[in-house]
């Protein structure tokens, strides 16, 4: 019986840490401004004079394409779509004098 008790502990466990770890991989993000352009698939939106962003906007987003002027929250997941990875560069060693 309490063999049985583990395995189901274990069981819920894993589940559990399963679970948590999808949540964790489609954390969401979120961006208020107004915005400055929309046109062919781009959202360019302005908090402030020094931070804009631009997104690419599906034609099937929810809640529709915004018209300049508008005030948005865009709400985005980071997603990465390609990863160049360059080995570490080794150090020259320090010529004696």
């Amino acid at each position: 019986m309490r063999r049985v008790l583990w395995i189901v502990m274990i069981a819920a466990l894993l589940i559990a840490a399963a679970v948590a770890g999808g949540y964790a991989a489609s954390k969401s993000y979120q961006f208020t401004g107004t915005v400055k352009a929309a046109d062919g698939g781009m959202l360019t939106v302005e908090k402030t004079a020094k931070e804009t962003w631009q997104f690419e906007v599906p034609k099937d987003i929810k809640g529709g394409t915004p018209k300049v002027g508008d005030k948005v929250t865009v709400y985005y997941k980071m997603v990465a779509t390609e990863i160049e990875a360059k080995p570490a560069g080794t150090a020259t060693p320090a010529k004696k004098k």
